[in-house]
């Protein structure tokens, strides 16, 4: 079941769900609109051939931007940018990230494919944008950039995504790149 405005309202008002800096005109009727951040990641060239995800090293440097100063997003590009807000999900709570109509339509994409968020999840949110367009785009910091989506489990889960040892993302308050080489790590 997705949360209405209404359900959205009492799950913040009880404090099981926090959104900070949320104001009540970002509460839509089935969804929070969440705003751009300040923060990126851009993915260097590099004379490596390709990336083994086994032993991944992360090839991009961090950018912020101020709050009055646009992210120039160009045509093909692929950027990890950062949510302002910092959320707190409870265990019965999963989300999904969606993007904006209105920035689809100029071919801006905010996930490419990691939309879900798990149950018991705390931090930033960081996206994975890219510009599917013909023309550069000028992002701001503040703007909504995105919607969270709130579904309500049919039971709390047993063991959510704070509790999990693998949790590779918990947390995060700073736009992290991949850690996909932990999988790899012995146990």
């Amino acid at each position: 079941m997705i949360l209405s405005d209404r359900d959205i309202k009492k799950y913040l008002k009880s404090g099981s769900l926090t959104i900070d800096d949320l104001s009540d005109e970002q509460i839509q009727a089935g969804w929070v609109d969440l705003s751009l951040g300040n923060q990126f990641r851009l993915f260097k060239t590099t004379s490596q051939p390709y990336i083994d995800v086994r032993n991944y090293v992360d090839q991009t440097e961090k950018m912020t931007i101020g709050d009055d100063t646009p992210f120039i997003i160009h045509p093909g590009e692929f950027v990890l940018g950062q949510v302002k807000e910092k959320i707190m999900l409870p265990a019965d709570l999963a989300a999904y990230v969606d993007g904006r109509s209105s920035l689809g339509r100029i071919g801006i994409v905010v996930h490419v494919t990691s939309g879900f968020v798990d149950p018991g999840f705390a931090g930033n949110l960081v996206l994975e944008m890219t510009n599917v367009g013909k023309m550069p785009v000028a992002l701001h910091a503040g703007m909504r950039i995105c919607k969270l989506v709130l579904f309500k489990l049919s039971s709390a889960a047993e063991r959510p995504y704070s509790m999990r040892k693998d949790a590779k993302y918990h947390g995060q308050d700073d736009v992290v790149g991949s850690k996909i080489r932990k999988e790899f790590e012995k146990k």
